[in-house]
């Protein structure tokens, strides 16, 4: 085999070497994307969940068609996500679904949702309200009277008012991430409590009537 020839086979090789590397990377960076067409567990995930909120009223099969989309859309719609019907990792992170690509920096799909709702709820107040507020939302996923998943929780109807006024969707605090991390590991300053409220500002009660744990800054902690 002459010298040309094999510079030109060397070349060929690196060529097409550069190519798959290229494609897995491509591949890595969509691996994450849900849109009409997928199918599979995670697509499966998506429906429940938006099926178990009110978004979705048809089969929960693990096929991504054209009611899964519109009910995605209504999804980010509703909540302050970019509409285009597609499930990537902001859509994933709403619902309480990890990814591999990772939401919110580091962070997984459950810590990214307390931290968010934290955020809306909290953060104005001390850093240990801000995590009593977070462990208030783990109690009532152990708590039979409550949704059992986190995501559940967060957007069950009426629970937070931050969710209906328009505060989950602002930036999220960065102390919101670190007090989520906090509660997700087992810290509760609320004392095992299953509500919280501002006495300025409550005008429910009910509310008013739950047994006091602990006041934090400006929450009333409640069983």
């Amino acid at each position: 085999m002459d010298k040309n020839r094999k510079k030109l086979l060397l070349t060929l090789a690196v060529v097409f070497a550069v190519n798959m590397l290229l494609i897995a990377l491509v591949g890595a960076v969509h691996a994450d994307l849900y849109k009409r067409g997928a199918s599979g567990a995670t697509v499966t995930e998506i429906q429940t969940r938006l099926k178990a909120w009110g978004y979705y009223n048809g089969a929960v099969d693990g096929i991504y068609g054209s009611r899964t989309e519109a009910a995605v859309r209504y999804f980010q719609r509703k909540n302050g996500l970019s509409v285009d019907g597609q499930v990537g990792e902001q859509t994933l992170a709403a619902l309480g679904i990890p990814s591999s690509g990772g939401s919110g920096g580091s962070y997984d799909g459950d810590v990214y949702l307390l931290a968010r709702i934290i955020s809306a709820e909290a953060r104005g107040e001390p850093y240990e309200g801000q995590v009593a507020v977070g462990a208030v939302v783990l109690n009532r996923v152990k708590h039979p009277s409550f949704p059992d998943t986190l995501s559940g929780v967060i957007y069950q109807t009426d629970a937070f008012t931050a969710v209906s006024d328009g505060q989950f969707d602002q930036p999220i605090a960065e102390s919101a991430f670190r007090a989520a991390q906090d509660a997700m590991n087992g810290s509760d300053p609320s004392g095992g409590a299953l509500y919280y409220f501002n006495p300025a500002t409550a005008t429910s009660a009910w509310i008013w009537s739950r047994p006091l744990i602990v006041t934090i800054g400006n929450h009333r902690f409640c069983a």
